[in-house]
């Protein structure tokens, strides 16, 4: 927090390789691979169970809320409805296999 207090107060530029031992961007590529980096990591995201991603960004989201009680509630909400969705069975299932899982994002 002290940190993010003095980027702000100062308004100090923070370069690439300064932003990522910081932790504010979660890597650093060079600008000509910018654009395939971002699209390999969008073609990672999308063979994830993107109804489980859809849940955890609003879980972290959430977390950001007026309280860590509230965020418990939440969480004790969205976790049955992970559970019974058809990418949580295919992730299950395709361990036990020992083979890629074929998620649908549903």
């Amino acid at each position: 927090m002290q940190r993010a207090k003095e980027l702000v107060f100062t308004t100090r530029f923070v370069g690439a390789e300064e932003a990522e031992r910081l932790q504010l961007v979660s890597r650093v590529v060079p600008a000509d691979s910018l654009d395939a980096e971002a699209m390999k990591f969008a073609a990672e995201l999308a063979e994830q169970p993107t109804f489980a991603l859809a849940m955890a960004k609003k879980l972290f989201d959430y977390a950001l809320g007026p309280s860590f009680e509230d965020f418990l509630d939440y969480e004790l909400m969205v976790q049955p409805q992970l559970n019974q969705s058809a990418d949580y069975r295919e992730g299950f299932t395709s361990f036990q296999e020992k083979r890629p899982a074929r998620f649908t994002g549903r």
